[in-house]
């Protein structure tokens, strides 16, 4: 089965660490998030992967010369403009010439889901398309989806007013589809396939949904990265990493912590809930909490990091404190 994971954002939330880099392409405890990704879809018997590319192609082409990821072979489309969630699907559909059921996903949104039993669910109710739902507590960032007893999808709903969501089941952006979808997406247009495509499935009566209270996390806000990180780290997920090696000094103290492969960190520093990139220097007496820091970043003697996002080669000079303000998406 083909698997179009949806890799075209521009990551501004994350920035400055997608100044470089595509977000997907950021490390989850040392590994690239798409491999994250891809690696999942493989223990599902997911054989090839298409990548619907928009932002910085060349992160991930660059990173994967021979062809494949996590094992599993790719191929890419690359839209020449942004054209929604939908247009996105049209536009890699057609360059891949799907014919068959086919997952789409995005690439941002970190998962233990059983896929397995997600399309085994969407061929048992011969569904024209089939969305994996995720029970939250506070439904109105998301897509909010409602559904019949059996499954089928009775309400559709982006982005509710809090408050006056019909269901706390939010779309968990993996979905199975049926080659004919794609004839409901125009082409060459930017389409939503949340706001538009799947209502239309929905007052169709050809759209499934199935709930699963598992491991879900979407990874476009600092705070989510980071935490996706630990989540690895300290054993919520169902895959374990094996942490890159890393020079610390004996009196350093580490809690809770992702440090990068090269990175070293001085006497009597402290890091704490924080992950650190490749090549990072941590001064003597420094403190870094909360934070993220990209490849080879600097901190100097006695500076302070409190709830910040530093970006590639970025310096902070000894003994300068930085504390962030709270961004309004976290």
């Amino acid at each position: 089965m083909l698997a179009v994971v949806l890799v075209g954002g521009f990551g501004t939330r994350l920035r400055p660490l997608t100044a470089d880099l595509p977000k997907q392409m950021l490390p989850i405890c040392g590994v690239p998030m798409i491999e994250w990704v891809v690696g999942h879809l493989a223990t599902h018997g997911v054989q090839e992967v298409g990548l619907s590319l928009g932002y910085r192609p060349d992160g991930f082409l660059n990173a994967y010369p021979d062809g494949q990821i996590a094992g599993i072979p790719y191929r890419v489309a690359v839209e020449p403009e942004p054209r929604g969630t939908a247009g996105a699907v049209r536009f890699a559909t057609d360059e891949f010439g799907v014919d068959d059921t086919f997952l789409v996903l995005n690439g941002d949104v970190l998962t233990d889901l059983d896929i397995t039993d997600l399309i085994e669910f969407h061929r048992e109710h011969q569904a024209e398309a089939t969305i994996a739902l995720q029970p939250v507590p506070d439904p109105s960032r998301f897509g909010v989806v409602s559904t019949s007893l059996d499954g089928q999808v009775k309400e559709f709903v982006e982005k509710p007013e809090v408050g006056r969501a019909p269901s706390n089941n939010v779309n968990a952006g993996t979905y199975v589809l049926e080659p004919s979808v794609i004839e409901r997406i125009p082409s060459g247009i930017e389409v939503s396939i949340e706001r538009e495509t799947f209502p239309e499935l929905a007052r169709a009566g050809t759209l499934y949904a199935l709930s699963s209270s598992t491991y879900w996390l979407d990874t476009g806000t600092p705070k989510q990265f980071l935490e996706a990180n630990l989540d690895v780290l300290l054993g919520r997920r169902l895959r374990r990493a094996e942490l890159p090696p890393a020079h610390l000094d004996p009196s350093a103290e580490v809690v809770d912590s992702v440090i990068g492969i090269d990175s070293r960190i001085g006497a009597g520093a402290r890091i704490q809930r924080s992950v650190l990139f490749r090549d990072c220097q941590v001064g003597a007496k420094a403190s870094v909490i909360n934070s993220v820091l990209a490849d080879s970043v600097y901190v100097g003697e006695g500076a302070r990091l409190e709830g910040c996002v530093i970006g590639h080669r970025q310096r902070v000079e000894k003994g300068e404190h930085l504390i962030a303000v709270k961004r309004p998406d976290e």
